[in-house]
């Protein structure tokens, strides 16, 4: 009687030989739902599945298991670039020379043994290796390939227009010149949307698509899914389990919750949830409930805020342009200790081209609380007035620093600006330059903050800012608010007509993105302990008449 062997029948005991081999705990029921789609899916799918759950992982376990069952096949790795397709190759290559199972397909001395491309020891002379990696940009053509893995050929970096999405599709096309008559070829793409526009959403009707989201989707958005989603997740939603973590075991409640935070809700929405059928919750992030209003100090600000949306808490008599059912909200208290600011900037956005304000922020940080003390629009660009207006602005905020978008004018608006700065107040004067999309940077940079409870604004501004648009036609009012800007902005681009003065937030913000890293609670701990060691000091510096011997050794080390 012929034998069998259990790992060429069945890839997902092939999977759990892998993942002991790497010292992994045994794969989860998602991955290995991804496992057995991955064998006995169609030849040409594309699994879709969130950050970090294994796909590239499984599938480079898939590979060897390939060349397991059938030492002569090849299988062409292809990737954004270059250097990802490059890793991909040598981690199975790695587990190629590390697994005892598979030590008969390590590459003999007069065969190709790389990490760009490796062939297998039974392997017979050919032109193409066993395996070869390559960037989504190379020279595809002139290989074949049994297999083809495409492994996220879709980022950012050659994503963010529809121009480089459809060049990215084009250069996917070139899989079938490559690939080996039906019915053994292959291919495989591996991937997270980056876009609502995502490639994914293009590839030919051949194509079967599965969906793997971090959450089991709700009712609603189950919809959006369609025939897509995988069979694994319907299986459990049907149970009525709406909203639960789909792979528990590695990612729980509270890791996704985090993510989310660090993502924002549109981020969070493609690359965890798979969904590029954005509502207008996520293709608007940026909310005014997630906002801190409170009253502020030129000089100092509490070490704790409490954030809480509760109905009593709506700032009613503050103006409101954000979305319906957005609400202001004050905050619920905060700590008894107060500190002076450990920074504060000042940020100019100058008039240019299609503009027709100057606008500015001014905000202060202080334990990784950001408090915009101001915010508005000047008519005009490089006129005396404006000029004077914004230097008399930093010297009554007392900033340390200005920075200037230097977008437009080639740096004309700082020569123009530091004389008259200096006049009134000496501060770091800088410009700042730009490239990448605006309306992706300015998310980027705000919402992280905004998500995290962390932006503080005074309701003297909403008010400055809702007064100061009046002057404007009918047509355009709002549209010059900042908080309209706020609440109106999208990853689509050209999504506001006007949104200077949320530029102008966005990069005073930036300017203090690393200082966020701090955790206010080592913050508030170091204020303590340095009031704690001031009392001790004042009152040993009482009793005795003068500074002890331990306090001024107390006092050099500190």
């Amino acid at each position: 009687m012929e034998h069998v062997d259990p790992l060429k029948e069945d890839f997902r005991k092939f999977l759990w030989v892998v993942w002991q081999q790497i010292e992994l705990p045994d794969p989860t029921p998602l991955q290995y739902d991804m496992a057995y789609f991955l064998q006995n899916g169609p030849k040409k799918i594309c699994i879709e599945a969130f950050r970090g759950c294994g796909k590239s992982f499984i599938t480079s376990a898939y590979v060897l298991w390939e060349l397991y069952k059938d030492p002569q096949k090849k299988i062409m790795v292809v990737s954004a670039s270059k250097n990802r397709a490059d890793n991909f190759t040598t981690f199975t290559m790695r587990l190629l020379h590390e697994m005892p199972v598979l030590a008969h397909l390590k590459p003999r001395s007069d065969q190709r043994q790389s990490k760009v491309e490796f062939d297998v020891g039974p392997a017979l002379p050919d032109q193409s290796p066993s395996v070869r990696s390559l960037g989504i940009t190379s020279q595809l053509t002139g290989s074949r390939a049994d297999i083809i893995v495409s492994d996220d050929v879709e980022v950012l970096n050659n994503s963010a227009t529809s121009d480089m999405r459809e060049k990215l599709l084009e250069r996917t096309k070139e899989y079938s010149a490559i690939l080996k008559p039906l019915p053994n070829a292959k291919i495989i793409y591996l991937g997270t949307p980056q876009t609502q526009d995502s490639i994914y959403n293009k590839l030919p009707e051949t194509f079967t698509k599965r969906v793997w989201p971090c959450y089991i989707p709700t009712e609603a958005q189950m919809e959006g899914y369609g025939s897509d989603i995988a069979p694994y997740i319907t299986t459990i939603f049907n149970k009525g389990d709406y909203g639960i973590p789909s792979d528990p075991i590695r990612f729980d409640s509270q890791d996704l919750l985090e993510r989310e935070a660090e993502y924002g809700k549109a981020g969070f929405q493609l690359q965890f949830m798979l969904n590029t059928q954005l509502s207008d919750l996520e293709r608007f992030p940026l909310k005014v409930k997630d906002l801190l209003i409170m009253s502020t100090d030129l000089e100092k600000g509490p070490m704790e805020i409490n954030w809480l949306p509760h109905p009593d808490r709506i700032a009613k008599e503050l103006p409101n342009v954000a979305m319906a059912g957005d609400h202001m909200y004050y905050i619920a208290g905060s700590s008894q200790e107060f500190s002076e600011y450990t920074g504060s900037v000042m940020s100019i956005d100058p008039s240019g081209r299609g503009k027709d304000e100057t606008s500015y922020a001014v905000v202060k940080i202080l334990n990784g609380y950001l408090t915009v003390r101001r915010c508005g629009g000047l008519p005009g660009g490089y006129d005396d007035a404006t000029l004077d207006k914004l230097a008399r602005i930093a010297e009554s905020e007392k900033v340390n620093a200005v920075i200037i978008e230097a977008n437009f004018g080639d740096g004309m608006f700082e020569k123009l600006f530091q004389p008259v700065l200096f006049k009134y107040h000496k501060c770091s004067l800088e410009e700042v330059k730009h490239s990448i999309q605006k309306e992706k940077r300015i998310i980027d940079t705000i919402e992280p903050v905004m998500m995290r409870h962390k932006l503080i604004i005074d309701p003297d501004v909403i008010l400055d800012d809702f007064q100061s648009v009046q002057k404007y036609e009918t047509s355009m009012k709002m549209e010059k608010s900042l908080i309209y800007q706020l609440t109106r902005i999208c990853h689509d681009r050209g999504a506001l007509k006007h949104d200077d003065r949320l530029d102008a937030l966005a990069i005073a913000v930036a300017f203090f993105t690393e200082s966020l890293a701090r955790d206010e609670q080592e913050g508030l701990r170091r204020e303590r302990e340095d009031r704690r060691q001031a009392e001790i000091l004042r009152f040993q510096s009482h009793a005795t008449g003068g500074p002890s011997k331990r306090s001024r050794k107390w006092n050099v080390l500190h």
